[in-house]
């Protein structure tokens, strides 16, 4: 029995959006997609304990899934056409024309993605349908409310049924409207594989940062000559390379200065490299300006270009932050500047400016606060500081790491 509960899950993390960019073809519906998909879901857990896991689960998940939306569609009278219509679709007629990519799940992005819905839904949708994350997830990714985020989804969901926005991947010139967009929810997809929100999964999600990168270099082939979609793809590339030097053994999170460079992959390392300097180059030769991606990507070029922490180049790297925050003059990328800053000019100067940052919301403010504080002697600040971030993580090497952290200065 824990066996098959395993297979399930794991089929649901592997196939979930699979199934549902599938149906949606099939039916231009996400809503009887997801439906289906999950009604789908819920027969697997009531059969399969018995029957045994199929030889492929996954064609088994959308067989069902087909077989309840044209039920559904023949129940309702009122879609006899849209009825006939699914029927041809999912018996066969004919060759499908799909376009230039033959990407389920990348034609799903664009369509989330269109820009008649206003971004934070295009982006909420997106992560839900394509990115498979819970309402839970992405409320924590964009700090909001649950209730807000399943607002955003329901209404999204509702505008692209009565605008019958087309199931495809847009024309060439249809393209930079929606690559904003579709960048923040690849973006986002990436960050919660890289630590997951959810306190009941592991870590560190393999499955969403790999699915993030393939459907990233589906949209770099789509716009090759687009700076941020290579910076993202660098990104990408640069923080997957450290991913199994990230979390010990004992399930902690193992820090930047921490981990085994040696264990880094570096055939990632050397593409993600190629694609910094090809930027770089593009911009020296007066080609656009670099973006919130391609800078991140080249902070990240510099951390990995250093054989030893001790080899970092801070000056470097607090200069791209300073060119990042021109035109992303947000608080956490104070926050990140801050931190290389403290190498350069110390803790002190660091703390100053971290103080002023309105996050008290967010855990890693407070570890960067503990941290400073414990480089300066003020431990039982340092302390109070690691207990409000442990309250606030979600993500179960974090929370063993800073728990050490704090467990470390002793008791106040």
């Amino acid at each position: 029995m824990t066996d098959v509960a395993e297979a399930i899950t794991r089929v649901h993390r592997e196939e979930w959006a699979r199934v549902v960019a599938s149906l949606t073809r099939r039916f231009g519906d996400l809503d009887l997609a997801e439906e289906m998909a999950a009604e789908a879901f819920a027969v697997a857990v009531e059969r399969w304990p018995t029957d045994g896991v199929p030889p492929n689960p996954g064609g088994w998940i959308t067989t069902t899934a087909n077989r309840r939306a044209i039920d559904r569609l023949r129940r309702e009278s009122r879609r006899d056409d849209k009825q006939k219509e699914a029927q041809v679709l999912y018996e066969g007629d004919g060759p499908e024309r799909l376009g230039a990519i033959d990407d389920d799940r990348l034609r799903l992005i664009f369509t989330c993605c269109h820009p008649s819905l206003a971004m934070d839904a295009r982006i909420a949708l997106t992560l839900r349908m394509v990115g498979g994350l819970t309402t839970p997830e992405i409320g924590r990714a964009f700090l909001v409310q649950e209730a807000t985020i399943g607002q955003r989804i329901t209404r999204a969901k509702g505008k692209i049924k009565a605008a019958r926005i087309p199931y495809r991947v847009p024309s060439t010139e249809d393209l930079p409207a929606r690559v904003a967009g579709v960048l923040t929810v690849l973006f986002l997809v990436f960050n919660e594989g890289y630590l997951s929100s959810d306190p009941e999964r592991e870590p560190v999600r393999g499955d969403l940062t790999l699915e993030a990168i393939r459907l990233t270099r589906l949209v770099h082939a789509l716009l090759p000559a687009d700076g941020e979609v290579a910076g993202l793809l660098a990104l990408m590339l640069l923080t997957e390379a450290r991913r199994s030097t990230r979390v010990s053994a004992s399930g902690e999170l193992v820090t930047l200065d921490e981990q085994d460079r040696g264990a880094w992959d570096a055939a990632l390392i050397a593409e993600g490299h190629a694609l910094v300097w090809e930027q770089i180059s593009a911009v020296a030769a007066g080609r656009g300006r670099p973006g919130r991606y391609q800078i991140l990507a080249a902070v990240n070029a510099v951390h990995t270009s250093a054989r030893d922490v001790r080899d970092t180049d801070w000056s470097q790297i607090v200069a791209l932050y300073d060119q990042l925050a021109r035109i992303d003059p947000s608080p956490i990328v104070a926050l990140n500047r801050a931190v290389a800053l403290a190498e350069l000019d110390g803790p002190e100067v660091a703390l100053a400016l971290v103080d002023r940052l309105d996050l008290d919301g967010y855990h890693a403010y407070h570890v960067t606060r503990a941290d400073l504080l414990r480089r300066i002697g003020r431990s039982a600040e340092a302390r109070a500081a690691y207990e409000r971030a442990i309250d606030l993580a979600t993500n179960t090497a974090e929370v063993a790491y800073i728990t050490r952290r704090r467990d470390q200065l002793g008791i106040a």
